[in-house]
């Protein structure tokens, strides 16, 4: 056998392996419900919840946001894009942006009844948006 065709297939073997190891790691995008179904199941695989936090109905603010005497840790109730409200448990200090978010991805997996995120993403895209869309930007202009 050529030299060739053995690195070939030596990285082809490699390709495979990194596919198959990829493909095993990677989460689902569920509900809670359906999240903890999983868990009810014996599956503790991480999951994607996408939703949005607790808000007062007067002021539109977060609520239900706890945080540990240390700051080390915090918990807030969320609730996911079918209106189903679960309280998140993180074991990292609070995001700062956590609470301007308009949407938030948590990443984690239910343990004894309750949800635990490992990661939090956020999404703030009023935060990109232009403040006065109608009246077209002007070079120089740092007026806000």
């Amino acid at each position: 056998m050529k030299k060739s065709h053995i690195i070939g297939i030596f990285i082809i073997a490699v390709s495979l392996f990194i596919i198959i190891i990829t493909a095993g790691n990677t989460s689902k995008y569920l509900s809670f419900t359906e999240a903890h179904q999983q868990y009810i199941n014996g599956d503790e695989s991480p999951i994607h919840i996408v939703g949005k936090l607790k808000k007062d109905s007067i002021y539109n603010k977060p609520i239900g946001i706890i945080t540990s005497p240390d700051h080390l840790s915090c918990s807030f109730l969320m609730t996911d894009q079918n209106n189903k409200e679960e309280r998140v448990y993180y074991n990292n200090p609070l995001p700062i942006d956590l609470t301007k978010s308009e949407n938030i991805v948590v990443i984690g997996y239910f343990h004894k009844q309750k949800f635990i995120a490992n990661k939090i993403l956020m999404k703030c895209p009023s935060k990109y948006q232009e403040k006065n869309p109608t009246q077209p930007y002007e070079l120089g202009n740092t007026t806000q």
